[in-house]
């Protein structure tokens, strides 16, 4: 809430340490850069800035030899068949500028896809944007839909990109936990977060870091209280195809009364492992869209030519190849668990994403941020504090939890498990 050019936290609501001030509960508003540092929890109460536990994880495993499972990255090419297409692409002189809502050929594969697994009828001249990645999409949509004090709504445990971009859009971020050791949703915790301020509720299903899968009742929330206080949806769905055990991804914006008020994000890094290529999309409501790209188009302006004709290529690929992905991982995450387990670990059941959580609360470690800077020695292997994803210092039941990646080659995953043995040594 602003007043007279300062901050001060909403009365009755837990803060946000992006708007809540120190003592008085006031202070100077912040500049952006600060709002985002504070948002991703990258500033200190004395202001000073910290790198990323990511960089840090990263470092540290090139400079032990560790093998690396803190970072959601595939360590092996995607299709031949997208691979060859950015190829052609490049061949064929496609190195300028691309239209500003993207290429024709990605906007028309955005919506035969929406409508091949989901039934979600788009119109890709009007109701499809492309952007640099998922995390521009989500950038540019809170950038273009949340005003000063603004109320945004997660999931916690929650991707770190969202603290910092509520902070840059001058939002109040409010979470909701996650409850281990499968976390679910608190339907009265889902309930509370939301008020009169909240403009946008932003779900992540499959949901990274954890790897749940939302239910069905817990969805149908969601779109009941983002009706109730008029608030926009924005679901961050990049992980759509990769679920498991029979889990099956259900779209937001295909449940009544949703599609009015959705923005769907995805993108192509996950589903064809070209996640430095950088190509996402949004696609909703053309007012809705339309706004957001009024903020895209003064970000990136356009991206990635060359790349956005393989991914439309990837889109429409036979059903087998995303079944057979999806598959493979399962079996990953099935060797990765495994290990775990066998090396002492308590590890909660992964459905969807690139990751599995385990506790390590019985093999003795309490703090899960000192045993990652320990387990390089340990076990020459490289996780993240689940503490890393949350506010605060953590939500309550994380401060012994790791996230573990499993999309890598399955002989690093069997060498991983090997050295993890070394715990119960």
């Amino acid at each position: 809430m602003r007043t007279s050019g300062r901050w001060t936290a909403p009365a009755g609501r837990r803060p946000d340490p992006v708007t809540a001030g120190y003592g008085d509960g006031t202070m100077t508003a912040p500049a952006p850069w600060e709002r985002a540092a504070r948002g991703a929890m990258l500033l200190d109460d004395h202001g000073r800035l910290a790198t990323t536990i990511f960089a840090e994880m990263s470092a540290l495993a090139a400079r032990t030899g560790a093998v690396n499972l803190g970072q959601g990255f595939p360590d092996e090419d995607g299709p031949a068949e997208v691979l060859a297409a950015a190829h052609a692409a490049i061949d064929a002189g496609l190195n300028q500028y691309p239209p500003g809502r993207g290429t024709p050929g990605l906007l028309d594969a955005v919506a035969e896809h929406q409508r091949r697994f989901y039934g979600i009828e788009l119109d890709p001249a009007r109701e499809v944007l492309v952007t640099a990645g998922a995390t521009e999409a989500l950038a540019a949509t809170l950038l273009a839909l949340v005003d000063d004090g603004d109320e945004v709504v997660t999931l916690e445990p929650f991707y770190d990109a969202y603290g910092a971009l509520v902070g840059l859009a001058g939002g109040t971020h409010v979470t909701v936990r996650l409850h281990g050791p499968d976390f679910r949703v608190d339907h009265g915790e889902l309930r509370a977060a939301f008020s009169d301020r909240t403009r946008v509720v932003v779900v992540n299903d499959p949901h990274n870091p954890t790897g749940t899968v939302l239910d069905d009742a817990t969805r149908r929330l969601v779109v009941e209280l983002a009706r109730l206080h008029d608030a926009v949806i924005v679901t961050d769905e990049v992980y759509e195809h990769l679920l498991f055990d029979g889990a099956r991804h259900v779209p937001i914006s295909t449940l009544p009364g949703a599609a009015e008020r959705t923005i769907t994000v995805s993108s192509g890094g996950k589903t064809f492992a070209t996640t430095g290529w950088k190509v996402g999309w949004l696609s909703g409501p053309e007012e809705l869209v339309s706004r957001v790209l009024t903020v895209k188009q003064y970000l990136t302006y356009v991206n990635a030519s060359v790349f956005q004709p393989a991914i439309a290529v990837g889109l429409r690929l036979p059903d087998e190849y995303f079944s057979q992905l999806a598959a493979g991982l399962q079996a990953k995450r099935d060797l990765l668990s495994a290990g775990l387990e066998a090396a002492g670990f308590a590890v909660s059941p992964s459905h969807g994403s690139y990751f599995v959580v385990a506790d390590a609360a019985p093999l003795g470690h309490h703090d899960a941020a000192e045993l990652c800077r320990r387990l390089p020695e340990l076990a020459g292997v490289v996780g993240v504090p689940l503490s890393a994803f949350c506010r605060d210092g953590g939500a309550p039941g994380t401060s012994s939890l790791v996230r573990f990646a499993f999309c890598k080659k399955t002989e690093v995953l069997e060498r991983a498990v090997e050295q993890l043995a070394r715990l119960r040594a």
